[in-house]
Parts: C-alpha cells; sequence; structure tokens
C-alpha cells in the first residue's frame, strides 16, 4: 500500500514538473514577444522603446544641468535622477486611482494586488534563471497584478462574497505563491528579494523608468476617458446602471488601473508600503476638500511633498525610501486632519 502511494506521488510529481517546464517555456516565449512590443530593455528598435528611453534620457541631462548650476550634489547621480521621476509620476498616478478607491470603500485592493504583484516578481525571476530570456520581473509583476486584479471581480461577482473577502483571498494565495517560488532554488534561483518588499532608489533604471512613464500614460489615458463614468459608478453604481453604464466594465476597468500604478509604485515603495501612495494623500487631501475634484488634485499635491521630500530625506540620512516617503505622507495627513479641525 505505501509502495503504491510513493509510487503515485513519484508520477505525479513527474507530471507537475513536466506541466511547471512546458508552462514556463510557453511563459517566457510570450514574455518575449510582449518585450518585443512594448521595448522594456534599453537598446531595442521598437519605437515606443525608443521614445519613452529618450524621454527618461533628455530628464536626466535636464536634472543634472539643473542640479550643477544649484550645486545639488544628490541630482547628479543617474539613479537619483531617475528615482525622482519615478516618485514624481507615482505621486500623480496613484492619488488619481486612488480617490477613487477611497470614495468606494476599496483602500485594501492596493494591498491585496501588490502582494499579488509579489508573485508575479518571483514569476519573472524564476524564468529569468530556468529559460534563456531576459525578463523584467516588473513586466511579469504588471501581467499578475492585472490577472489578480480581474480574480477579485469575478469572485466578487461568481460567489456573491463581499469585496474584502475575495481581496484576502487573492492576497494571500499571490503572496504564498510568492514565497514559494522565492524559496526555490531550482536553477540556482538564489536573490535578495529586500528591493521588491520595501524599494530601494538605487535599482531605479533607465529601463524600469521606461516602463512607468508607459503605464502612466495609459493610466491618465484611461481614466480621462472615462472620468464620468468611473465617477458615476463610484457614487451610485445603482444609478449607473439604471443609466445604462456597464457597472462590472468599470469596476474591472478601475481594478486593473490600480494593479497598473502598485506595480509601478513598488520600485520605491515596496510591496509593504505601496498601498499607503493610493490612500494617505486621498484621505489627507479630503480632511480639506470640499469637493471630489478638489480632494483629486490636493492628494496629488500632498503626495509630490511626500514624495519629493522622502526622496531627498531617504538620500540624506540613509533610510529605507518607500518608510520615509510613507512617514512624510502621516506626517501630512496629521496635519490635514489638525487643520480640518479647526
Amino acid at each position: 500500500m505505501i509502495a503504491a502511494v510513493a509510487a503515485a506521488l513519484t508520477i505525479a510529481l513527474d507530471v507537475v514538473g513536466a506541466a511547471l517546464a512546458v508552462a514556463l517555456d510557453v511563459v517566457g516565449a510570450a514574455l518575449a514577444v510582449a518585450l518585443d512590443v512594448v521595448g522594456t530593455i534599453p537598446g531595442q528598435s521598437n519605437p515606443i522603446s525608443g521614445v519613452l528611453f529618450g524621454i527618461v534620457e533628455a530628464w536626466n541631462d535636464a536634472i543634472e544641468r539643473v542640479a550643477i548650476e544649484l550645486g545639488i550634489e544628490m541630482l547628479t547621480y543617474g539613479f537619483m535622477q531617475q528615482a525622482f521621476l519615478v516618485g514624481i509620476l507615482i505621486a500623480i498616478m496613484a492619488p488619481l486611482i486612488g480617490t477613487f478607491l477611497v470614495h468606494r470603500q476599496l483602500a485594501l485592493i492596493g494591498d491585496a494586488l501588490a502582494h499579488t504583484a509579489f508573485a508575479g516578481v518571483a514569476i519573472g525571476l524564476l524564468v529569468n534563471t530556468m529559460v534563456s530570456v531576459s525578463i523584467s520581473p516588473y513586466l511579469t509583476a504588471v501581467v499578475v497584478a492585472m490577472i489578480a486584479a480581474l480574480a477579485i471581480e469575478l469572485i466578487s461577482e461568481t460567489t456573491g462574497a463581499y469585496n474584502d473577502v475575495s481581496m484576502a483571498i487573492v492576497l494571500s494565495t499571490g503572496f504564498a505563491l510568492g514565497a514559494v517560488l522565492i524559496s526555490l532554488n531550482t536553477g540556482g534561483l538564489t536573490v535578495s528579494v529586500d528591493q521588491y518588499l520595501f524599494g530601494n532608489l538605487s535599482t531605479v533604471s533607465k529601463s524600469n523608468a521606461s516602463v512607468l512613464i508607459g503605464l502612466f500614460v495609459v493610466i491618465v489615458a484611461v481614466v480621462t476617458l472615462t472620468y464620468k463614468q468611473l465617477l458615476y459608478v463610484t457614487f451610485d453604481e445603482t444609478a449607473a446602471r439604471v443609466a445604462g453604464i456597464n457597472v462590472p466594465w468599470y469596476n474591472r476597468i478601475m481594478t486593473m488601473l490600480t494593479a497598473m500604478v502598485v506595480v509601478g509604485a513598488m520600485q520605491i515603495m515596496g510591496v509593504i508600503l505601496v498601498a499607503a501612495m493610493l490612500v494617505v494623500p486621498v484621505a489627507a487631501a479630503t480632511q480639506l476638500a470640499r469637493g471630489f475634484r478638489e480632494a483629486l488634485v490636493g492628494s496629488i499635491i500632498l503626495a509630490e511633498i511626500a514624495v519629493l521630500v522622502g526622496i531627498s530625506l531617504s538620500y540624506t540620512y540613509e533610510t529605507t525610501a518607500g518608510g520615509t516617503i510613507v512617514l512624510v505622507a502621516v506626517g501630512l495627513y496629521v496635519l490635514a486632519v489638525a487643520a480640518g479641525k479647526r
């Protein structure tokens, strides 16, 4: 009996191993094609990649001239120039989506997607190790986070579960999968994941900044084109349905945009703290704003202050960038609450 069970387990493991190998080959090939289309690696002939990479280089040149003129040593380093570019874009994207999420009482969805994106990072690292193709882990994180965003909506729609239940399921599944994949040593997968968990200014490369610019353009364009519908769905889903708006469709759009923001912000904020940029600046602006648009604009301004001050303090005192930015944002929130009370 025991021998039969052992034999069955051996066969099952062989089948799973073979299936995993085939899946990795397919994913590697698909992502290689995606990289060729999207152009996330510097030096590719893809025109989109050339434009995005050119924007990053133009930004670096401009900031370096300003730094030399003003004598700001911090801005003479390439990684800091890219970190400020990424931070500025994140401070626009995160509140732009976070304002809708906070008013829909979906503040924790950022945490769920961030922890799932960690699984995407692990998949990217594993594929790079086992398949002869160079893939940015942030690209695989985008794909996995967007799949998770759809999963959250589908679980709620098909099972009738509350959003917080579906978010908890996706969060725990994604982080567990990431932890298992990272712990594997197959093919020599030995990496430090601190930069993905807590963020790291020095790892913001030109290629990653290029990817974020692409995400920024997509997010701003989609929100601009669907602003009225998203606003309608945010404040009154029932009336939106009566008006003929496809509410599930716009819910999916919002969650997928959230996934893009989360992955973009992971570079600086890390998985653990990325959700804070979706919530804290919005919560602070809401204390002072008299309407939705005021809250939206105010949250972007507060987020920019938190990012610029936080990155500067992080460089000066050699602290974790994500934690420093969040502490500054929380400080702004406390000031906003005090001002609102008065």
